[in-house]
């Protein structure tokens, strides 16, 4: 049996004594992990303050500060936790969306394993305001050392009075509980990690209801990412305003940016939103260590972008990333070499998406899993022929907004994206035995 090298600690900001990490500031640091360690470099201030507010001004708080979800979709936080219901007479559940499954992000895993007392506290607070006794933290089967220090980190929060029957005095009764998921990506779309939850088959519910109205068990849930749980802290902590003032007008505060592919430092970077990718790429992790042809700029399910300098000054947050072309996702810049076949590096998204399907739906279950997976294999193994490449983009046409949950249209932003930047690649490999990528060679002839 071997055993996997542990990952390299994530590198976080630090140049900039303006932009100093909070998220990230204890990554890595001995013990941090700990309760001791957490409360004395001022852990638990924050859900004190929410107690000394009250549940409505919370979500004023969070609404004032401009959070929005870090999961991918970006939508107002604060906003989200209004929607649940008050005084409707029914027990609420707040879930921890820690099922980190997208290709290009590994941002969460640091803060489960290295910071969960910040975790516990995000979601003491998010309970808190949206009148929730118990909290589930869905965590990717895959992160077996991260559940472990996340049940630790319960285990000592409970023994502390910080979870569980009037928590710190205050009569408000909450608890939180561990779930490990079994490693399927269907399962990052809330109606699905519920249906998970409950014990059942993953597959997403249709909406409406929507889950604050109608979630787990039935009951008014509130889903949110760990990044967002853990901006809740430090917002509650530092306050609204100094929250605000960090990245742009309409994305604000700072953002886990994860970087991989042939760069010199690929990890972990906390920096405010608006930061180019230029500099992301460039002054943070030591630029690139060969000639480039594209980015993936938010994780596997964004459309790629074409290496460019109008791409690379482009800031990282949600409407300057959407206006070039893409989204900003889970902030995941992933690089793709000029040296790459991008049939092929499309193709193994394509496979991975096929492979995690639910099968629920047929644009789905036929589409991506059977005759999507299977022109990708065609054209990268040499078989291909003229016609295939408008094929593939008739049968996209046929997918797109067709099937019951977004999956579908996460393996089109790949697939889309690198047609129109990249046809004439295409076009070869439909027409003849493309053999200047050498690496694919390799793998045709192993």
């Amino acid at each position: 049996m071997t055993v996997a090298e542990p990952a390299p600690k994530p590198i976080t900001s630090g140049k900039d004594p303006r932009f100093a990490p909070t998220l990230y500031a204890h990554v890595g640091q001995p013990e941090s992990w700990t309760l001791d360690y957490f409360q004395r470099h001022g852990g638990y201030q924050g859900v004190r303050r929410a107690f000394a507010m009250g549940p409505d001004a919370v979500i004023e708080e969070v609404k004032k500060s401009g959070l929005r979800g870090r999961g991918g979709a970006g939508f107002a936080t604060g906003l989200k936790w209004s929607f649940m219901p008050l005084k409707d007479g029914k027990p609420h559940y707040i879930i921890c969306n820690a099922d980190e499954s997208e290709p290009g992000s590994f941002k969460d895993r640091y803060l489960l394993s290295e910071d969960p007392h910040q975790l516990i506290e995000g979601m003491l607070i998010g309970g808190y305001a949206m009148r929730a006794s118990v909290g589930y933290i869905y965590i990717r089967g895959e992160y077996v050392h991260a559940a472990e220090r996340m049940w630790a980190a319960i285990q000592e929060a409970r023994a502390a009075g910080l979870l569980g029957k009037s928590v710190l005095g205050s009569g408000f009764d909450f608890d939180l509980q561990v779930h490990r998921g079994a490693g399927a990506y269907i399962c990052g779309e809330e109606t699905a990690l519920m249906n998970s939850l409950e014990g059942l088959r993953a597959n997403p519910r249709l909406k409406p209801p929507f889950p604050a109205a109608a979630g787990l068990y039935g009951l008014p849930t509130t889903i949110n990412n760990v990044e967002t749980f853990c901006a809740a802290t430090q917002i509650l902590k530092y306050g609204a305003d100094w929250h605000a003032r960090m990245g742009t007008e309409k994305s604000k505060g700072m953002k886990l940016f994860q970087i991989s592919g042939p760069v010199a430092r690929p990890g972990v970077y906390e920096l405010p939103l608006g930061t180019t990718f230029r500099e992301l790429i460039y002054d943070w992790a030591g630029g690139p260590l060969e000639e480039m042809k594209a980015i993936i700029p938010g994780g596997s399910s964004c459309p790629m972008l074409p290496w460019d300098d109008r791409v690379l000054d482009t800031p990282m947050e949600y409407e300057s990333v959407a206006a070039a072309g893409s989204m900003l996702g889970t902030g995941g810049v992933t690089l793709i070499p000029k040296a790459d076949c991008i049939v092929n590096a499309t193709w193994n998204l394509v496979r991975f998406y096929g492979h995690e399907s639910c099968g629920k739906c047929t644009p789905c279950r036929e589409g991506i899993s059977s005759w999507m997976t299977r022109m990708y294999e065609k054209l990268s193994r040499g078989h291909g022929q003229p016609g295939d490449v408008q094929l593939i983009l008739d049968m996209s046409d046929n997918i797109g907004g067709r099937s019951f949950c977004a999956l579908a249209d996460a393996c089109l932003g790949p697939v889309l994206s690198s047609i129109k930047l990249f046809r004439e690649e295409y076009d070869q490999l439909a027409h003849t035995e493309q053999a200047m990528y050498p690496a694919r060679r390799r793998w045709r002839d192993s």
